[in-house]
């Protein structure tokens, strides 16, 4: 512990005079109510995303309400502050676009107030992952809350969950098998209660990371939204804050390469979301290490998927947390866990396993001689096609197109997409290869969830459901299908995507970890000659789009900002 002030006595507003800087600040406080004793408490930050645009933070007022009482009840004051706020359906062009502009909003409100230790109440996609790179970057001690996963829903007797389901009727609906009037009250079901996707999506995956990681208490990732014991867990973080303020615990000492380590094999086990390999290495990245992509995909070689959760499996997250939530999964995996790392509780993880309740019997989770998958649900593919690297979530690719050579069918851009899916007179068949390119981080921009390319419209109404799809863009965490991500580097930095002219051969090939482009170097070497860039998007000359076009890194890197990346250590995750 060092003598550093506390309270409302940081980080002082700068006149040249500290006691009038304090009591100005007090007397301004003061306006709020507050009485002098409560304004010698250490500050708790309570970092509110709450925001009517975004539907997964309905219940950000209660949290705070309820994470305010956890933090009077040790001893604390609790200040809540805004921060942007990013809503996956509701943002154009895309939530990944804003994330690091959310990291950077975050970490600068930290930096600037007087907060002893802050709650990051966060749930959505992107805002997890952007709490934790500012967390990482801001020294402050830190704690994570999310808003959890919403119920399920009914249709007609079938249980429904966003946004598998929803992906899976809309493909019903493009194929002509659901008509409008059913495809509107799907829409009407699909999302009953407040709270993030019910399936192992991109906020899922990233709930269970963070548990894993030891930034949440144990048992906070998979509790619903809606349920009494979210809101008796936001009270407990508010109480644990004031003990991280106390004990100075940031989250330099929590996110080792251990914990990251931790973390990736877990992301495995669940069948995770691609989308948590790019937020992991970003967050790694904030603690100068550089996230590995073969060693993650050797651990994915001896790693089960051992959850039977959408879209790899049957459950939703709601059975996950009846089941025993994360537990279960941390257990089948003590073998391979390093269960020395410390967590926010000021205790190891595998103290923390040893303390939780004993297991009951269930469905939803197995052991690992019994796996959903016999690997890690993400693969990492390489070849001419992606250099620095591909990944496809084998566990939720059709087996069968998992080995395939195919013609390619090559979109140019998203709109080129739009425009061109649904024609008849697209050239295309069911063995055919889908790209899309012009879609990263830069090309885009902001490497958007379009890697769910549709199936083309006359192939779907002839049944066909899957296709071999590739592009330089990202898909959401709820989605499925045989489809390989995140080919690095994009085409509009002059990627080999760039170069796949309509009729090339592509080939396929998970168990291999291959992806070939069947063209002669040479002819390679012509086409690149003649290639030139995209036009970069509208409104690239100003603003936030201009800062991020112009520092964005590549996928494998975590697409962070290269200025806000920690010098590197020379260090690599998984160790």
């Amino acid at each position: 512990m060092t003598d550093r002030p506390k309270g409302l006595r940081r980080r002082l507003t700068d006149y040249g005079d500290p006691g009038f800087s304090l009591f100005l600040r007090k007397a301004f406080a003061k306006s709020m109510g507050y009485t002098e004793a409560e304004l010698d408490r250490p500050v708790i930050g309570i970092a509110d995303t709450g925001s009517g645009l975004v539907s997964c933070h309905g219940t950000v007022p209660a949290l705070i309400d309820a994470v305010s009482r956890g933090v009077v009840a040790a001893g604390g004051l609790p200040l809540a502050f805004p921060t942007i706020s990013l809503g996956e359906p509701f943002m154009h062009p895309t939530t990944m676009l804003f994330r690091n502009l959310m990291a950077m909003d975050t970490e600068e409100m930290i930096r600037a107030h007087p907060i002893d230790a802050v709650v990051l109440i966060g749930g959505c996609d992107k805002t997890v992952p952007a709490q934790l790179m500012a967390a990482a970057s801001a020294g402050t001690p830190a704690i994570q809350l999310v808003t959890g996963p919403m119920l399920t829903g009914s249709h007609r007797g079938e249980r429904l969950g966003a946004c598998t389901d929803c992906r899976r009727y809309w493909g019903a609906r493009r194929g002509g098998r659901v008509d409008e009037d059913e495809i509107a009250e799907v829409g009407g079901r699909l999302m009953p209660s407040a709270g993030t996707c019910m399936v192992m999506g991109t906020a899922s995956t990233m709930a269970c990371a963070a548990e894993a990681l030891g930034m949440m208490l144990p048992g906070s990732a998979t509790i619903p939204a809606v349920l009494a014991d979210r809101m008796r867990a936001a009270r407990e973080t508010g109480a644990r804050a004031v003990a991280l303020a106390a004990e100075g615990l940031i989250p330099e000492r929590i996110l080792t390469p251990a914990a990251f380590t931790n973390a990736l094999r877990v992301l495995l086990a669940v069948g995770g979301s691609t989308n948590a390999v790019i937020h992991l290495a970003a967050i790694a990245g904030r603690c100068g290490f550089a996230l590995d992509l073969e060693r993650l995909d050797r651990l994915s070689r001896e790693t089960p998927v051992l959850l039977d959760l959408k879209p790899s499996g049957r459950h939703y997250m709601e059975d996950l947390n009846k089941a025993g939530g994360l537990m279960p999964v941390l257990r089948a995996l003590v073998p391979a866990l390093d269960l020395d790392c410390l967590t926010v509780t000021g205790r190891t993880l595998g103290d923390e396993i040893a303390a939780a309740p004993e297991p009951w019997p269930q469905d939803v989770v197995r052991e690992a001689d019994e796996p959903i998958y016999p690997e890690g649900g993400i693969a990492v593919l390489r070849g001419n096609l992606a250099p620095d690297g591909a990944i496809i979530k084998q566990s939720a690719a059709t087996p069968a197109l998992c080995s395939h050579n195919g013609r390619a069918v090559v979109f140019d851009s998203l709109a080129d997409l739009t425009a061109r899916i649904d024609d008849p007179a697209l050239d295309v068949t069911p063995d055919d290869v889908l790209v899309l390119r012009n879609a990263g981080p830069r090309g885009a921009p902001g490497m958007p969830e379009a890697g769910y390319i549709p199936i083309p419209k006359k192939l779907a109404t002839q049944g066909v459901t899957d296709m071999v799809r590739i592009s330089d863009a990202r898909m959401s965490g709820t989605a499925f299908g045989t489809i390989v991500l995140h080919a690095a580097p994009e085409a509009a930095i002059g990627g080999p995507l760039a170069l796949v002219e309509n009729g090339d051969r592509i080939a396929l090939d998970v168990a291999s970890r291959a992806l070939t482009l069947e063209v002669s170097q040479a002819t390679l070497d012509a086409r690149r000659a003649a290639w030139r860039p995209p036009p970069p998007p509208e409104g690239a000359g100003r603003g936030y789009l201009a800062l991020h076009l112009a520092h964005v890194e590549q996928a494998d890197r975590g697409c962070d900002l290269d200025f806000l990346t920690a010098p590197r250590t020379g260090t690599a995750v998984p160790i």
